[in-house]
């Protein structure tokens, strides 16, 4: 078998994105040179490492294996770069963290830069998940680091706090429910809702706590950000739900009201998690300790 770093960083990156084509453009390679780089090491192994189906490629029972090494080896070699980076100017570890959206907008930007200006020889790659895909991605060794929800099971896992992060009800000052101390989702479930985008970890996670009352989410219009959210809920186009944090943000003064939803899944904590701490590589714990600290 001959197999060099790019063929098990693109190997990686298919198992990761699930297309060949979203992993060529992360390796930055071609499609056909990604392609190439494939079927050699296929013809290398003599053996299928990829299944071909319409929405993408899984990996073959050697594929899975091969993946678990391809982690193993170029964790091995970011340790390496990362020891030597003081003596090999150029070398780089990078850190893969996932975290959930209100990580991502509110609770990381600052602390990620002050971090990078801190450790120039360390770069972030920085993804949103939701929670149970972030989870996942550790066990299965694709992720270095995550954040996510106290509301998943991370049992499996080593966790650690890293801040709280309550959700809020927003809505216009003249709606009747504004009034309120606190409501509950379910009472909301009959209004329009200015919701977030559709692919967003907050978005999916909220969708998917309204079917479990056995209604869906009537979602007017969507927003990128919380900041659409706010305004456009402050110009009375429906009802949204943020974390607390985005209101606490928010220019004053607010022509909003918020409400604190009473169900125990918004009242949430972000957790840090990983495999295992200790088995980190050096970069990662660097990252770990400077979010940690700074919680």
């Amino acid at each position: 078998m001959h197999f060099d770093l790019i063929d098990l960083r693109l190997f990686q990156h298919v198992i990761e994105t699930g297309s060949l084509t979203a992993a060529a453009t992360r390796s930055h390679l071609s499609l056909a040179s990604a392609s190439a780089r494939v079927r050699a090491m296929e013809a290398s192994l003599q053996a299928p490492l990829l299944e071909r189906g319409r929405r993408g490629v899984t990996p073959t029972p050697a594929g899975k294996a091969l993946a678990q090494h391809a982690r193993l080896i170029l964790q091995q070699v970011e340790r390496m770069q990362f020891d030597l980076a003081d003596y090999a100017k150029g070398f780089k570890g990078q850190v893969r963290l996932l975290c959930n959206t209100s990580t991502l907008s509110e609770h990381l930007p600052e602390r990620l830069a002050d971090f990078l200006v801190a450790h120039p020889h360390i770069d972030i790659d920085l993804q949103e998940q939701p929670s149970l895909r972030i989870l996942q991605a550790l066990r299965q060794g694709t992720a270095d680091i995550g954040i996510v929800s106290d509301a998943v099971d991370a049992s499996d896992l080593q966790t650690q706090p890293f801040g709280d992060d309550p959700l809020t009800l927003v809505l216009p000052l003249d709606h009747p429910l504004s009034g309120l101390s606190s409501v509950s989702f379910a009472q909301t479930l009959d209004e329009e809702f200015v919701g977030m985008a559709a692919s967003s970890a907050l978005g999916i996670y909220l969708e998917e706590q309204a079917l479990h009352t056995g209604k869906r989410l009537r979602i007017r219009v969507r927003a990128e950000g919380f900041d659409g959210v706010l305004r456009m809920v402050a110009h009375g186009a429906g009802l949204g739900i943020v974390p607390q944090a985005a209101v606490d943000r928010a220019p004053r003064p607010l022509r909003l009201a918020a409400v604190r939803l009473s169900d125990a899944w918004a009242d949430r904590t972000l957790l840090l998690c990983a495999a295992d701490f200790d088995a980190l590589p050096g970069y990662a714990k660097a990252l770990l300790n400077h979010l940690a600290h700074r919680s």
